[in-house]
């Protein structure tokens, strides 16, 4: 599943057709903007790698700045570079343009803070970052006459922060769904195709699309922020980050695609954001991450590998598709590089109007529920009671034959409910003593039912 294309290659692919053939030239070092990259990872080096071999005019690499940086040099850069570990020298030194790779809040945030303070133009993929700062950070720089660029922290090179910005900003979006964790993506579906997760995850680790310690992508947080930052692009609505429930995929089992298989379903990471509103009439986000169950006739049952797909829906416009490669090096850093060539040929960063709203889980839908249990009499009875007891009706009861009855899984579906009753049936069925494992309660993707 590696990549085979070079960052090169992946660049050249993509930007001749959108960008003027002039752009991609060497130019002359007295006109071009001074660029220092923060952080020589995965994505950093390969920025690096397009900037040394394709010489895009307005454009020169000077500084690489990252802890122990000797370890970091590379022969491959035939262009004059400084090698730093001292990250204040290189931000008061007479850069023009900080790339930001290092990821997290801090230090990265005040490096960030520091370059937008001096005037120097910011182009980051930090999508932690700008979900809890980004409102900040962009005050911060138009007050300072320079640029805040983010395009890479969302969906690696898929075009759709900018695509919100410019192409649908005459719309008014009032969804979101989408894939947007191509690591989760790569796990499910070798999880599909048979893989245990525990395989899935070491091979997404070899191949550099998770980190040692995944749980930000597994546990739904990377996505989380990257939903965060669409809803505000998107739907014009500041909302606060850990409001949005994320939910993770390493309970899902081959016994869970089986299942899914048999409901014509499969199962992916989805994030969903949709404004609605309170009990009060006030508007909201509804919002939530984790792995759902996907109907196979949906364009997200598609989407394999390290793929990311996104679908906006506006009043005017419908749903629009955005889709491609979401993790790795090579895509990440043609959408750095789209940036930065943004801020050299003079683009200015659209002004989003937002306004903070409150963010709710609560959605009226449809549920998977596999219980694992060691088999007796009256099981059944005892989870519909549970259910019957919130007002929730089941759908379907689902049971595959060969299974131990000392380890018995079975599923059942439920009608639309609002998660807040599925969730206090589930608390009351969890004490069922026949339980080997708490009950994995999985959404089914589908439009919201009216009345919510």
């Amino acid at each position: 599943m590696a990549e085979s294309k070079s960052p090169s290659s992946v660049l050249a692919s993509v930007l001749p057709s959108v960008l003027p053939s002039g752009l991609l030239e060497p130019a002359a070092s007295a006109a071009a903007l001074k660029v220092a990259i923060f952080g020589f990872g995965t994505v950093g080096s390969s920025v690096a790698r397009i900037l040394c071999d394709l010489k895009p005019a307005g454009l020169e690499l000077t500084h690489i700045v990252n802890r122990n940086v000797a370890r970091k040099r590379v022969d491959w850069l035939t262009c004059p570079i400084v090698w730093s570990e001292n990250p204040e020298e290189v931000l008061s030194s007479g850069i023009d343009i900080v790339v930001e790779l290092a990821g997290g809040l801090d230090p990265a945030g005040q490096w960030v803070r520091t370059a937008l303070e001096a005037g120097k133009s910011v182009v980051t993929a930090n999508k932690k970052l700008i979900a809890a700062q980004g409102v900040e950070l962009e005050q911060l720089a138009r007050s300072r006459n320079c640029q805040l660029f983010y395009g890479a922290a969302v969906a690696g090179g898929i075009p759709v922060i900018p695509g919100l910005q410019q192409g649908l900003a005459g719309d008014s979006c009032h969804r979101i769904e989408g894939i947007l964790n191509g690591t989760c993506n790569f796990i499910l579906s070798k999880m599909e195709s048979g893989a245990e997760f525990a395989d899935a995850l070491a091979e997404a680790q070899l191949l550099g699309y998770a980190e040692a310690d995944p749980t930000e992508d597994v546990g739904g947080f990377d996505a989380r922020a990257k939903l965060a930052i669409l809803a505000r692009i998107a739907l014009a609505a500041e909302i606060e980050l850990t409001g949005i429930p994320a939910g993770s995929i390493v309970p899902i089992s081959a016994i869970d695609f089986a299942y899914a298989h048999e409901l014509n379903c499969t199962i992916r990471q989805i994030s969903r954001a949709q404004l609605g509103y309170d009990a009060a009439g006030k508007l909201e986000v509804k919002a939530t991450v984790g792995p759902m169950l996907v109907p196979q006739a949906s364009p997200f049952a598609w989407s394999r590998g390290t793929e990311n797909m996104v679908i906006v829906t506006g009043k005017y416009g419908g749903d629009t598709v955005f889709s491609g490669h979401g993790a790795g090096g090579h895509p990440t850093a043609v959408a750095v590089v789209s940036d930065l060539l943004a801020v050299a040929r003079g683009s200015k960063t659209p002004g989003i109007v937002s306004h903070r709203a409150g963010v709710s889980g609560d959605l009226l839908l449809r549920h998977y529920i596999r219980f694992i249990v060691r088999d007796r009499p009256g099981i059944v009875a005892e989870i519909a009671g549970g259910l019957a007891r919130q007002g929730i009706n089941i759908g379907a009861l689902l049971q595959r034959p060969g299974h131990s009855g000392e380890r018995l899984p079975f599923v059942v579906t439920v009608e639309p409910c609002a998660t807040s009753a599925l969730q206090r049936a589930l608390s009351e069925i969890g004490r069922i003593d026949c339980l080997i494992e708490p009950p994995l309660d999985l959404q089914i993707l589908e439009p919201e039912t009216s009345g919510s």
